[in-house]
């Protein structure tokens, strides 16, 4: 039980993605079922539709936004500042911080990771090791979606008697962009409300508000 506590966040959202992935896939099945239908054509099997190109774009389009979101903020949160708001450090803060401040290198703890007491390649790689795994999802998600957005384009080509296109041509078709873009300003759209309106509003016991009494100009992490 106490591991289940310790772990409840994760597990709480693990489950709930889970869930989410697995009622997404049943409705697009019956979905594409319908446009079979009407085009008399036979129905798709349950396995056969979570494999094929249709599924992975729609999944793919929306993993590639997510983790662009957080590698974005991630990134911007090292240089960028925004006073009053939990997300961001405060004034004056900005950077990449000592290594003292970071617990690295002879500053390191008995109990900090063994990459953290390293130096050169090693420390550089762990340093930068969350940005760097958020980057690599968004882009290998971002390529699944070009691959599988490849093929749905080209069956509704040849659906049509038009001939079929490159990933390259793809590429640069208003249907890759749309299916980009209309996530991209989603996401950023939710992660600036988040900054600005965590200024000003407050949930009790959410790590993610400041103190319900805190005053408006500072940040959780703030001492002022």
């Amino acid at each position: 039980m106490r591991t289940i506590r310790d772990n409840a966040l994760s597990l709480a959202f693990g489950a709930i993605f889970i869930l989410a992935l697995a009622g997404q896939s049943i409705a697009g099945w019956l979905e594409n079922n319908e446009r079979l239908q009407e085009h008399g054509l036979p129905p798709e099997a349950y396995g056969a539709f979570l494999t094929s190109s249709d599924f992975v774009v729609d999944v793919a389009e929306n993993w590639q936004s997510e983790f662009l979101q957080f590698f974005l903020f991630i990134a911007a949160t090292i240089w960028l500042v925004q006073r009053g708001s939990p997300e961001s450090k405060k004034p004056g803060d900005e950077g990449l911080d000592s290594d003292k401040a970071q617990l690295v290198g002879e500053y390191a703890r008995p109990d900090s990771p063994p990459w953290a007491r390293a130096r050169g390649i090693r420390l550089a790689v762990y340093s930068n090791s969350l940005l760097l795994v958020m980057g690599a999802v968004f882009l290998l998600s971002w390529f699944a979606q070009s691959l599988a957005g490849t093929v749905v384009m080209n069956t509704e080509n040849a659906e049509h008697g038009q001939p079929p296109i490159t990933w390259l041509e793809y590429l640069g078709t208003p249907d890759f962009w749309n299916r980009t873009l209309q996530n991209w300003q989603s996401e950023f759209l939710a992660v600036g409300s988040m900054i600005a309106l965590s200024i000003f509003l407050r949930q009790r016991g959410s790590s993610e508000s400041k103190p319900v009494g805190a005053p408006h100009h500072q940040s959780s992490v703030s001492s002022e």
